[in-house]
């Protein structure tokens, strides 16, 4: 058979000759698309259960309880898609697909009545740092890494250096890390400064060759060359250059460096976040990115109108905010909703007071979008990489805030659809546990009811 298929003359085959060849018809289809419910699953499991996209996509084939999730019907031993298949989903969503997933979750949690829609009304808002990707930016790092990326960058287009000054810019690297942990910072400030001499005549030699060969060639190569020169800039003084923010890496010039006033981490660098949540039972209601380190109050508008949408569906909208000192003097900015908090006790009423003491009940919150759903360190591109990772926490958060609620409460029909008794069943054990449930439930009426009694007497 082998050789049959290999186009070999075989006459003695079988009794009816040589075994015909087909031809597989050519389809210009491409390869079929992966079920939208699988990748929106994968979406959700992977910032529920904290997994990367290569951990999600493995940890599928071998979870039938996820694949069940997913729409599956049966188990089946393989890999939904490539990983890179969800960067390509994640962009093709945008920042208003996602957040209809975080919406979605609002919705069920409403529908199946784990909380009620009136709770809604009031809700906390809070800020926090999501850290980027990226290494601790000191000058000496980021001389070297624009070292490097100039080198790469001329070669890319034909450009041939004098010098490289590879061996000598790996020592001065190593030399400023190890002066600075020594504590000697005349030594450190010599090598950064050797650092800063070769950076700048890579620069000027590369901007040379190639203004010689066109406009094109230093079309290309003109990001590399501003990035270069603003490093160089800042490393030779510490504020800005003309008001210019710092550049804090190579590959992702989005990243702002952010004080939160932290005694172990003064500065974080990543974009802040905003974090909306109901003000009983702890649902995530809103979460947005906000580049450019703007001031917390100036960011509240912004996130009561994307809760707002987000609960359009539930009929029900914020009119009470319970927010900490931050936000103050952004009342007039945000009419139609009541600001609270501690900066204004004469104005606030006796309830208000006593409800002010639940604001902290966001911090925790925060905390486990960090610790469980992976908003610690954002690992993706830009800044449409910042917002969509910042509402798919949020909603990995509520699916996992679901599994917890229905394992707590259950689910109401469900009850209804299990205790009804079936005409005509003639089940024993059905009749059986039904009546045993009754009476259990006959006898906890009756002791909650004796109790008061017995303790008065």
């Amino acid at each position: 058979m082998r050789k049959a298929h290999e186009s070999e003359a075989m006459p003695d085959l079988d009794l009816f000759g040589e075994k015909p060849q087909r031809q597989a018809p050519a389809s210009k289809a491409g390869r079929p698309r992966v079920p939208l419910r699988i990748m929106i699953s994968l979406l959700y499991l992977k910032h529920a259960f904290n997994e990367s996209d290569e951990g999600v996509v493995e940890r599928w084939a071998d979870t039938p309880r996820w694949q069940f999730f997913s729409g599956q019907s049966y188990y089946e031993d393989r890999q939904p898609c490539d990983a890179t298949t969800l960067v390509k989903f994640r962009k093709l969503l945008g920042e208003e697909g996602v957040e209809e997933l975080l919406a979605q979750t609002i919705n069920v949690a409403v529908e199946l009545k784990l909380i009620k829609p009136q709770e809604l009304t009031r809700v906390i808002v809070d800020s926090t740092v999501q850290e980027k990707a990226i290494a601790h930016p000191t000058d000496s790092r980021l001389l070297e890494t624009a070292r490097i990326k100039l080198v790469e960058a001329a070669k890319a287009v034909g450009i041939p250096l004098k010098q490289t000054f590879a061996k000598e810019g790996v020592q001065l690297s190593r030399q400023a890390g190890r002066y600075a942990h020594a504590r000697q910072f005349k030594r450190m400030r010599r090598a950064i400064k050797r650092q800063r001499t070769i950076v700048g005549r890579l620069a000027r030699e590369i901007d040379r060759k190639a203004s010689a060969l066109g406009q094109a060639v230093r079309d290309a190569l003109g990001e590399a060359l501003g990035k270069a020169q603003r490093i160089v800039a800042q490393s030779a003084q510490r504020k800005a250059v003309n008001g210019q923010p710092k550049l804090y890496a190579w590959h992702a010039p989005e990243v702002d460096c952010i004080s939160k006033g932290k005694a172990r981490r003064p500065y974080e660098f990543g974009v802040k976040v905003g974090i909306v949540s109901s003000f009983t039972g702890n649902l995530i209601v809103g979460a947005r990115a906000f580049h450019c380190n703007p001031y917390d109050g100036h960011t509240l508008g912004s996130q009561l109108e994307q809760a707002t949408i987000l609960m359009q569906d539930c009929a029900v909208q914020p009119d009470k905010v319970f927010v900490d000192l931050g936000y103050r003097g952004v009342d007039a900015e945000n009419p139609g909703v009541r600001i609270i908090h501690r900066g204004k006790p004469k104005r606030l009423t006796a309830q208000e007071r006593r409800q002010l003491k639940r604001r902290q009940a966001i911090e925790p919150i925060i905390g486990h979008l960090k610790t469980d759903h992976r908003m610690d360190r954002c690992h993706l591109k830009g800044e449409q990489g910042d917002r969509l990772h910042a509402v798919l926490c949020a909603a990995g958060y509520n699916i996992k805030w679901l599994l917890r609620m229905i394992a707590k409460k259950g689910v109401p029909f469900l009850w209804r659809l299990f205790l009804r008794p079936q005409k005509g069943s003639g089940t024993r054990w059905f009749q059986s546990f039904l009546a045993a449930w009754r009476l259990s439930d006959r006898i906890s009426r009756r002791r909650s009811s004796i109790q008061p009694a017995l303790l008065t007497a």
